[in-house]
């Protein structure tokens, strides 16, 4: 069995795969690297091969007909061989030096009595646009450098959330999930950190700056033009969200990661009413009210929650209402740079 499994979900990425390859690289043998391409048209396929040729007992290839990032990330789950798992993505990179620690600590727990769920550390904007780094560390939230439980943490500022970019998870708490992420769907990263969290009985934060996550290319998802355009897609993340886990069910134990999951799900459902007002549509208008509606019948004391959130104040009613809610969500822009 290998330490861990980085699973890279690449479509047309041969422009600029390779960096993020080479900074996985060096985690060495220890490591399996599985590149799924995922029906790309460009030589995503030939640059993957050629690192399979190269480095056999490293590099694995997973050539698929196009199912988007999820299934690329569900391939990666279901052939992972390493105890731990992360996905990278092909236009990210992760930092040689910050790597190298975190496998010491991998290492150490690989074979300790009470297993890891879960190793977190921090992630990096890298914004292409001006040049400019926007560090997302735990420091304050999470105690540093030692085995802890739920009931340790502190509160998760809105900006400051668990990231598909800041989690390495056991890949067995993965599979014990029963995750499954929707094919030719975006934004599926979000049900990736959210679903597994109740199976996390031990978790780890190493305050390094780990991963990088490019920000600034036309077709990235987070574009704001592509989150308005894809907001479908948006939707239907939130959906399998709210039906995912029943955050009310949880033991008392659990009862701060209660807080964060009910935190998160607000801010999915407040992405989602943003999103559909920026569009304005009298379309996209309906569908705010029908997900609201959703969530009302699904689970009551869960729309209360997201009621008297943020989600509220990006589903201001009408058209003031609509103006008002953009406003705030401009603000929120220009402090977080989250896109």
């Amino acid at each position: 069995m290998k330490l861990i499994t980085f699973t890279v979900p690449c479509y047309n990425s041969a422009a600029y795969m390779d960096r993020c390859i080479e900074t996985l690289l060096p985690a060495g043998e220890e490591a399996e690297i599985i590149l799924v391409d995922d029906g790309s048209t460009d030589d995503t396929g030939k640059v993957a091969d050629g690192y399979a040729e190269k480095y056999p007992n490293i590099v694995r290839v997973i050539h698929q007909e196009n199912g988007g990032h999820g299934e690329g990330v569900n391939q990666g789950i279901r052939n992972a061989t390493g105890l731990f798992f992360k996905v990278v993505d092909s236009d990210d990179w992760l930092d040689t030096e910050a790597l190298a620690k975190v496998m010491e600590v991998l290492r150490r727990y690989a074979d300790a009595e009470t297993p890891l769920d879960l190793l977190m550390a921090n992630y990096v904007y890298e914004h292409v646009a001006d040049n400019t780094r926007n560090v997302v560390d735990y420091t304050g939230i999470l105690p540093e450098n030692r085995v802890f439980h739920w009931d340790e943490i502190g509160k998760f500022p809105p900006d400051k959330n668990i990231l598909m970019h800041s989690v390495i998870y056991r890949t067995e708490v993965l599979r014990a999930s029963g995750m499954v992420l929707p094919k030719h769907t975006f934004y599926v990263d979000n049900l990736f950190v959210y679903q597994p969290l109740p199976q996390v009985k031990t978790i780890y934060y190493l305050n390094l700056d780990l991963y990088r996550y490019f920000i600034g290319r036309d077709d990235q998802s987070v574009n704001e033009k592509n989150m308005i355009k894809r907001v479908d897609q948006q939707l239907r993340v939130t959906r399998l969200m709210m039906e995912a886990v029943d955050v009310f069910a949880l033991p008392p134990e659990q009862e701060k990661l209660r807080a964060y999951m009910l935190n998160y799900f607000s801010m999915m459902m407040a992405i989602s009413s943003i999103f559909l007002a920026l569009d304005g549509s009298e379309e996209a208008l309906a569908k705010r009210q029908k997900l609201w509606d959703d969530l009302k019948a699904h689970d009551e004391r869960l729309y209360r929650r997201c009621r008297h959130s943020v989600a509220q104040a990006c589903n201001l009613p009408g058209w003031l209402g609509c103006k008002l809610s953009i406003a705030g969500y401009r603000i929120a822009q220009k402090l977080f740079k989250f896109n």
